[in-house]
């Protein structure tokens, strides 16, 4: 990629596989949540049945989102069919798709007045269509109920089954969310059941199908991955028409889970930034305790976010 040795190659000071032995940096610490917003809003989904990736991922930012009165709906039950080294979300055998589930979801939207919907999924390997016509029939539920609203989905990769992508991107969403999450080279250390050009694949099919909409996606940094590679990265999604991405540190959910090889301080995510822009995505959000769908309205309609605050 050009002008990606500009950044010198820097590693985690750890070996693969070992913790990094210090205390949490304070930008690193989330802002302590509103009691109240936490409680409202368990109610509100708790009332309807409904999952937020907010909760089950152990989100760092859920006080502050739960704050605002945004969240991040997870379709599809609460357990993946998938076990990534790096994800809280319980895996095991999921619940059959409840039908009524998107109508639920475009209630609770309502409910909290949002004008920017995300969606999420846990990924579902047994089902035929990786629940792609769930996606779909929640975007037209939301759709149907909160026209003027923009709807992003992130979505799970369908096992490579274009016709999948196809009847989620014909129920037109504003944004099409698929995480990279990771550099190729830690893949099967990070994600072993994903494959890094599969989603590549994904995210150029989504903009062929749907030239209108904005494609996304976003890596995790801290897990011993290069400067070069997450730069290396940045230029394949460019390359897959890409034009939206977020960048945040990797925290350990659970002792079970993958250790953090590094904390990366908050000036080399503003360099990652200025790079990103400097390949044409569009909006770029680029801080510590920055998630796939941290302030998602605001990134888009700032157009083109230098950098985004520690927490």
């Amino acid at each position: 990629m050009a002008g990606a040795g500009a950044m010198r190659p820097r590693r985690a000071g750890t070996r693969e596989g070992e913790a990094v032995n210090r205390r949490t940096p304070e930008w690193l610490v989330p802002r302590a949540p509103k009691r109240a917003a936490l409680e409202r809003l368990n109610q509100t989904f708790g009332s309807m049945g409904l999952h937020t990736v907010c909760q089950s991922a152990r989100c760092p930012n859920v006080g502050e989102c739960f704050g605002r009165g945004t969240a991040t709906f997870m379709v599809l039950g609460d357990s993946c069919t998938r076990d990534c080294r790096f994800c809280a979300v319980r895996h095991g055998q999921p619940d059959r798709p409840d039908p009524d589930e998107p109508r639920r979801v475009a209630e609770a939207a309502a409910m909290l007045g949002l004008g920017h919907v995300v969606v999420t999924s846990v990924t579902r390997d047994d089902l035929a269509d990786g629940g792609a016509g769930h996606f779909a029939a929640t975007i037209r539920a939301i759709r149907d109920l909160l026209p003027s609203a923009r709807v992003e989905v992130l979505v799970p990769d369908f096992g490579g089954d274009g016709a999948a992508l196809r009847a989620v991107m014909e129920a037109a969403p504003d944004v099409l969310n698929h995480n990279v999450e990771t550099v190729p080279r830690l893949y099967q250390q990070v994600r072993p059941q994903a494959a890094y050009r599969r989603s590549l694949q994904l995210l150029g099919r989504a903009g062929e199908m749907s030239p209108g909409a904005i494609t996304k996606s976003g890596l995790m940094v801290g897990l011993g991955e290069t400067e070069g590679e997450v730069l290396a990265v940045l230029g394949d999604l460019r390359e897959a028409g890409v034009s939206a991405v977020t960048i945040g540190q990797y925290l350990q959910p659970t002792r079970e889970h993958l250790p953090v090889a590094e904390f990366i301080p908050p000036a080399r995510f503003g360099e990652y930034a200025d790079r990103a822009r400097e390949m044409g995505f569009r909006a770029v959000m680029s801080g510590p305790l920055v998630r796939s769908s941290y302030h998602a309205a605001d990134l888009l309609s700032a157009g083109d976010r230098k950098t985004a605050p520690g927490r």
